[in-house]
């Protein structure tokens, strides 16, 4: 079994390579030194092996996707309202990538980056990457790493970062989950539960207004599982700005988890658990247009306020010199079986 492959070549002659980590017995990944995309998910289920992740077919085709499917986000996930901001007294301005806004790191970001592995095993790859000072209009030499550890049931994630001059840094991760390894199937036919009481309205340009909303009685509330399909309220205002789901949740204090996912079709069901404080909910509806047949997927991406650099009263995502920066993602796998009910799924994924 190849643990290495080429995956193509950019336009400048660039070899992108795919690793892999697992041995086919359990959950499997592919991800790629371009990015640090997750190209490939899979986990076997009865007979098959299920793909939980949306993914294209070579390194062209990630390296021009708009859609960012499965990259490592950074410096700054989400948006930054105007492409600008002021840190201690100075105003800096960034590369605008979606209108007059900064999105997802800007015009390469960390996603269309080559990656440095560090090392590689059966259940370790971990990437590096150096972001130089003034990349893409951010301050300080920032060095990166990014570590994907597997396990049987579970992938895990680890960002660490330092920087000799102050950022704002708000690394996240950005694959599309379909866990019905159908794209026949809506991503939306999927349960969706989620500890948030509150969410970011945001203005037609899909930037927080500044203001933290209750879910209570709205399209957000996912407190109880439930589908997105069944949510929506086509009429709702926040749904009609994003074209669908496109927001921020806010996490309780304490959360236990971020997110747990189920499909009915497969019987495949996930727990996302990071201390982020907050969780974008993105339906993929873009992949409409963007990649037509793929289907789609969801994006449950946890991170730090987005626009936090021009927002006072959100949590701040500055790091500074003399910090060393951490955060972990971990993505966990059950199998309760087709059609459960959602006490079945809890149980599979002790939720708290």
């Amino acid at each position: 079994m190849e643990r290495i492959r080429p995956f193509g070549q950019l336009d400048d002659g660039t070899a992108v390579h795919a690793y892999r980590l697992g041995d086919g017995d359990g959950l499997c990944a592919q991800i790629l030194d371009l990015g640090g995309i997750l190209a490939r998910l899979q986990l076997p289920v009865a007979d098959r092996r299920i793909d939980l992740v949306l993914g294209l077919a070579d390194a062209r085709a990630y390296f021009a996707d708009p859609g960012y499917l499965g990259i490592l986000v950074g410096r700054y996930g989400n948006r930054i309202g105007g492409a600008a901001f002021a840190l201690d007294g100075r105003d800096y301005q960034l590369a605008a990538n979606e209108g007059r806004h900064h999105l997802h790191g800007g015009l390469l970001g960390f996603g269309r980056r080559l990656w440095t592995v560090r090392e590689h095993r059966r259940d370790l790859l971990v990437l590096h990457y150096r972001s130089p000072d003034g990349e893409e209009g951010y301050p300080g030499n920032l060095e990166v790493t990014a570590s994907y550890r597997l396990h049987p049931d579970r992938l895990d994630l680890r960002f660490e970062a330092r920087t000799d001059a102050a950022t704002p840094f708000n690394p996240t991760h950005h694959p599309y989950f379909n866990l019905a390894g159908d794209p026949a199937v809506p991503a939306a036919a999927q349960w969706l539960q989620v500890p948030a009481a509150g969410y970011l309205p945001v203005d037609a340009a899909l930037i927080p207004t500044g203001a933290v909303a209750a879910v209570a009685g709205t399209p957000f509330d996912f407190r109880r599982a439930a589908t997105l399909h069944a949510n929506a309220d086509p009429a709702d205002p926040q749904l009609r700005a994003g074209g669908g789901y496109d927001h921020c949740l806010v996490l309780d204090p304490g959360h236990g988890y971020c997110a747990a996912l189920y499909s009915p079709h497969s019987g495949v069901a996930m727990r996302i658990d990071c201390d982020a404080p907050a969780l974008q909910l993105y339906g993929g509806h873009g992949l409409d247009i963007q990649h037509p047949g793929l289907g789609r997927g969801l994006c449950l991406e946890p991170q730090d306020y987005p626009d936090a650099p021009n927002r006072p009263a959100f949590p701040p995502a500055i790091l500074r010199p003399g910090q060393t920066y951490r955060r972990d993602i971990g993505y966990r796998f059950a199998v309760p079986g087709r059609d459960r009910d959602w006490k079945a799924v809890a149980a599979a994924l002790e939720l708290p």
